[in-house]
């Protein structure tokens, strides 16, 4: 195995481990258990939507909708999770519901409207955050149940909540892209869709799930963001549609659609996370962590393209 099959394979792996090196000996307190779950617990919303968008990237399209996705689900999420209203299953199922039409509904105008991923979301995007606005008048949701502020602040066994569900929807969409059918579909889809269709694959029914279970998992980062800022907020998650991918790509998934894995989004999510710890314990300028965070994706795309090329030549 030579050094291009090592950077190809794990090149975002070793990066991950330099920069906790790095990170380790410039902060005596990054390695601290304390430090470490508060790292896992800011990647947790952005992480959870990026394993959605790792579907869509997959299958050869983009959500730019995600961020107004996180906030309309979360304002309306919030709306029933008042104390003495409704069981807290009742603004979690709302919220998840919420969530997967909006993705159900950019999966439509994509399959039956033929209109590019880019533009479809794009419009998502500013219809969403629209309806948040009009859905609060403009004003944040508060006053929750304490059940519901659980989701978002609650511990167990020290660790917060919201850490296991990172981990339970981890290991769900892993098995989703790995161990079923439409995992492989969407796959194929991405690789070659021509050929996926010659093949017998209904690319319809596949797209409609990819982009339904994005916008779910955006209405969970929705709840889950509500819960931890104990508030709804039409105006929340501005700009989240940008990590989120970032971390996809970061992680591996490859924006030409057909390659790509919910453990490297994970990855790709922790870069991110130990960059921006890191430097908030460096006392970095937030510009200056813009500007690093834009670098660190630009060097993600070259990693991909490295990796492209070395399939192209390995399949001579």
């Amino acid at each position: 195995m030579n050094y291009r099959h090592i950077l190809s394979r794990y090149g975002i792996t070793i990066v991950f481990v330099a920069m906790v090196i790095v990170a380790s000996i410039l902060s005596p307190y990054f390695l601290q258990l304390g430090n470490i779950i508060n790292v896992l617990r800011q990647i947790t919303i952005i992480a959870i939507a990026g394993f959605g968008v790792t579907f869509i990237i997959i299958s050869g399209g983009i959500d730019l909708a995600i961020g107004s996705i996180i906030a309309l689900t979360g304002v309306i999420a919030a709306s029933f999770a008042h104390p003495n209203q409704f069981p807290v299953i009742v603004p979690i199922l709302i919220g998840l519901l919420v969530g997967a039409l909006t993705g159900l509904i950019s999966g439509s105008i994509i399959v039956f409207g033929k209109i590019p991923p880019f533009i479809a979301t794009l419009g998502m995007m500013i219809s969403a955050r629209g309806l948040a606005l009009i859905y609060t008048e403009g004003k944040p949701i508060t006053n929750f149940s304490k059940s519901f502020d659980f989701i978002g602040e609650g511990l167990v066994f020290n660790i917060p909540f919201m850490i296991y569900i990172l981990l339970i929807t981890l290991c769900v969409s892993h098995f989703i892209l790995r161990h079923t059918k439409i995992g492989k579909y969407i796959y194929a889809i991405g690789g070659n869709e021509q050929a996926a269709i010659v093949s017998g694959i209904n690319v319809t029914k596949t797209l409609l799930f990819v982009y339904s279970y994005g916008g779910l998992l955006s209405g969970l980062s929705g709840i889950l963001l509500a819960s931890r800022i104990s508030a709804g907020h039409p105006t929340a998650a501005v700009g989240y549609e940008l990590d989120a991918i970032a971390s996809a790509v970061i992680g591996g998934t490859s924006l030409s659609g057909g390659i790509g894995t919910v453990w490297g989004t994970l990855i790709g999510a922790l870069i991110i996370g130990v960059l921006n710890n890191i430097l908030d314990l460096l006392h970095v300028s937030a510009y200056w962590q813009q500007v690093l965070k834009g670098v660190i994706i630009v060097g993600a795309i070259l990693l991909d393209r490295i990796k492209t090329l070395n399939t192209n030549e390995d399949g001579r």
